[in-house]
């Protein structure tokens, strides 16, 4: 597979189910927002992120850079598998045409290098 790192640092913010999407959010290239009735969950750019809004910061996302047909299974496990054996957590996020995986920035180096050796293409 083909992988694209994505140039921002992203950070995830929890909020209250009912909260509203807070306005800074709109100032990120990349944003996915996932409301729940447990929560609401907003990755996004680091930079736009207010200091007191409790972040969980240093994260870097690995973008499958060709569409992903719908019925197409395995592709998260593909990527998700080798990352596991070497102990590198991630978030996955998914949209209509393909998939993101996040991972700790400090480790965005081992992840590129185990992802390569797994057969897949990377481009930093």
């Amino acid at each position: 597979m083909r992988l694209k790192v994505l140039a921002s640092e992203l950070g995830v913010v929890r909020r209250d189910p009912g909260d509203d999407i807070p306005a800074w959010v709109w100032k990120s290239p990349f944003y996915s927002i996932t409301r729940t009735a447990d929560e609401l969950s907003i990755f996004c750019a680091a930079d736009v992120i207010p200091a007191d809004a409790g972040a969980a910061r240093g994260w870097r996302a690995l973008c499958v850079a060709d569409q992903i047909p719908l019925e197409l299974s395995g592709v998260l496990a593909a990527l998700v598998m080798p990352l596991a054996r070497r102990q590198i957590s991630i978030f996955s996020i998914s949209t209509h045409d393909t998939d993101f995986m996040l991972v700790p920035a400090e480790r965005l180096e081992d992840a590129v290098e185990v992802l390569r050796a797994a057969g897949h293409e990377v481009e930093v």
